[in-house]
């Protein structure tokens, strides 16, 4: 079986050289271990079902083998040494070899204790295989074990017999009531793949059957389903009734018991939304690991012509969709290769690991091609079942939320809506199809902060579908209610997935003016880039980036007093590189006298050269190279009294990105000219003087 992050993993067996005495400890120990592991039921009932056999009486079998080793232990207690302790030589490779075989069983009950029932009922087979291997292995070192050289009881050796007979008699055969129940798994795919609604009598049936009783306890089962098809082999026959099932398992939960409300409002919004992660992983992504565009994590990032990093899949649509600049500095692409950005990869595979999360999520609708058994043909049905099921759950809890009787009751469900938006294209699709988003519009006004907070970032989720910006922009009242949340919102987790919503709309060139043009927009978010927390001027500074790819915003965008807001948060090392890279979008499109008239401006844009990350420092060169080209000499003449500034560029030129590397040449020469420049005109004004006393003295 895989191994997962997830699963714990016993301690492995002792070294060879271990003493016979430390052998019986460990057997004591792993034997007890292992006999503690209980039966998975799918009945919280007095009489559950067993998924197989072996699964529940293995850990009985164990626990008398337990009673062997406390025997020999206790046979030497009153050895002053452990060494005394020797087994003959037969027994004791039995014991490390049996010890070899507790260890494994150990690795299989707690794999098989961590996954969900629905991946233990698809998988028995396999699991029982597994664990019936090794029951023979077992049997086979009991049969050669010389008992009767064994220092221990008759009734332990009775006891021994007996157990390899039980141990001989076991069979890796499922129970008949969970193949029956499996059948029945099937047969509600079918049925949803064919686009029938499932009877709500037979999903309490089989919910009853998997123990699946309350939203708590189908919401583990959804979370632990998703990481098991995640830990799955590419090749495994059962991943597409696995997708499929998961779905139906997210409709049947809010079918039967109704919308969960969120568990804690500090655990949703920013984090929460732009996560790729279940309810429970919650966890604040770092900015750098999630991706520009899809504001989720990178599951392949990848470096395009500017240097920047995107997602793979993201910036490929951004690229088909027939766009030719970086989305999140506006340059022009000169190439559209794309390279893998291996460091950072790997860099997020170890925060995940750390954090306990899964990583490289397939999207477990939309993507599954690739885990799918190609010798069935199951792949197009099992997408379609789960697809299916994931447009009746949206249009389930649209139409619910349509008529939601309190605010209570429209918080669940649009809570709901705000997780099923949260991973695949199709699911955004389904959930803006099913009439999501008129409903979500008014609720940006809401005074509850809950409620708020999971509406905006509900529509933050759905912005990222190219397709639903349209539907945002031509809502009624969307930008109003956008702008509504950065200025009023109850949280500043609201305001950042609201300033987040503007950034991704800015995707479409043509919503940029129109937003630009609403008359609290740059005023609102100046305000978020001066007075939030870190994450907020983050945010904030994107979206105004974003605006400032259009050059008629710049106005707007200068009035509303952006450099200084900028110049300001580009001394946070937090926010420097958004600050920098709006400095220098101003510059460019129509903004630089207002730059270079900013108090501080070229000594703030020198220090991020010195400290700032790799991307800053482009951004901060690019705005010195615009304004030093087009506002004169006196700006040129500030940059090179700056004391150390030869250096400073010489460094980028050897250390920084390609472009930060032409900006640093760039402004090489600027200053070479000016100081060119400055000695010419010295060196005609000694000239002249040098004529004029000459011309004195003849006279």
């Amino acid at each position: 079986m895989a191994t997962s992050p997830f699963r714990p993993v016993p301690h492995p067996p002792p070294p060879d050289s271990s003493t016979d005495a430390d052998l019986l400890r460990h057997l004591l120990s792993l034997s007890r271990d292992v006999s503690s592991s209980q039966q998975p039921s799918s009945s919280s009932s007095s009489s559950p079902l067993r998924i197989n056999p072996n699964l529940s009486s293995v850990p009985r079998n164990v626990k008398q083998l337990s009673f062997l080793f406390e025997e020999l232990l206790l046979a030497n207690q009153d050895e002053d040494d452990d060494h005394d302790l020797a087994l003959p030589r037969t027994a004791s490779l039995c014991f490390r070899e049996m010890l070899h075989v507790l260890h494994r069983l150990k690795v299989l009950f707690d794999d098989r204790d961590c996954r969900s029932r629905a991946f233990v009922l698809f998988r028995a087979e396999r699991i029982a295989n597994e664990i019936h291997e090794q029951v023979v292995d077992l049997a086979t070192f009991l049969d050669i074990l010389p008992l009767a050289e064994l220092r221990v009881p008759k009734d332990v050796r009775d006891l021994l017999r007996l157990l390899r007979r039980q141990l001989r008699r076991t069979s890796p055969a499922v129970d008949p009531a969970a193949l029956s129940l499996r059948r029945d798994v099937l047969e509600l795919v079918a049925g949803v793949e064919s686009g029938t609604v499932p009877d709500r009598g037979a999903l309490r049936g089989i919910f009853r059957r998997l123990s699946l009783d309350g939203l708590r306890s189908c919401r583990h089962e959804i979370e632990r389903l998703e990481r098991d098809i995640d830990d799955c082999v590419v090749d495994d026959r059962w991943v597409p009734g696995m997708v499929a099932f998961a779905s139906i398992l997210r409709y049947a939960k809010c079918v039967l018991f109704g919308a969960s409300a969120p568990r804690s409002d500090s655990s949703i919004g920013a984090g929460g939304s732009k996560s790729p992660f279940s309810e429970a992983e919650d966890l604040a992504v770092p900015a750098d690991f999630r991706c520009p565009i899809s504001l989720e994590l990178m599951r392949d990032p990848i470096v395009v012509a500017t240097g920047q990093t995107y997602d793979r899949e993201s910036i490929v649509r951004w690229i088909g969709s027939g766009h030719a600049t970086c989305p999140k500095s506006g340059q022009a692409l000169p190439h559209l290769e794309l390279l893998p950005n291996r460091a950072l990869k790997n860099l997020i595979a170890r925060w995940c690991r750390d954090n306990n999360l899964p990583y490289d999520v397939a999207d477990t609708i939309t993507s599954t091609s690739n885990k799918q058994d190609d010798a069935d043909g199951a792949t197009t049905g099992t997408n379609k079942a789960a697809l299916e099921a994931a447009r009746m759950t949206a249009s389930f809890l649209v139409d619910e939320l349509a008529t939601a009787p309190s605010t209570e009751a429209a918080h669940g469900l649009v809570h709901e809506l705000r997780l099923l938006a949260k991973h695949g294209s199709g699911n955004r699709a389904f959930v803006a199809e099913a009439g999501a988003i008129p409903l979500l519009l008014p609720l940006l006004q809401s005074a509850d902060a809950g409620l708020q907070l999971n509406a905006v970032a509900a529509l933050l989720n759905l912005s990222i579908l190219e397709a639903n910006k349209r539907r945002i922009m031509h809502g009624d009242g969307a930008i109003d209610g956008v702008v509504h949340v950065m200025a009023e919102g109850s949280t500043w987790r609201a305001k950042e997935n609201a300033a987040a919503t503007v950034l991704s709309l800015c995707s479409v060139h043509s919503y940029r003016r129109r937003l630009a043009r609403h008359p609290r927009m740059v005023e609102v978010l100046m305000q978020m880039a001066r007075d939030g927390p870190t994450s907020a001027k983050k945010d904030a500074m994107a979206a105004i980036l974003s605006l400032a790819g259009d050059r008629e915003n710049t106005g707007r965008l200068v009035e509303g007093g952006v450099v200084a807001a900028a110049l300001e948060a580009a001394g946070e090392p937090e926010v420097a590189e958004e600050a920098s890279a709006v400095l220098a979008a101003v510059a460019r499109r129509g903004g630089v006298e207002a730059v270079a008239e900013a108090e501080g401006a070229v000594a703030r844009l020198v220090g991020v050269l010195r400290r700032g990350s790799d991307w800053a420092r482009e951004s901060a060169a690019a705005a010195l190279v615009a304004v030093c080209r087009r506002t004169g000499a006196s700006i040129v003449a500030e940059l090179a009294a700056v004391p150390g500034i030869e250096w400073v560029i010489w460094e980028l030129m050897g250390a920084g990105t390609e472009r930060a590397r032409r900006k640093a040449a760039a402004l090489g020469r600027i200053c070479r000219r000016w100081a060119a420049a400055v000695e010419a005109e010295r060196t005609a004004r000694f000239s002249a003087m040098s004529v004029t006393a000459a011309s004195t003295t003849v006279a």
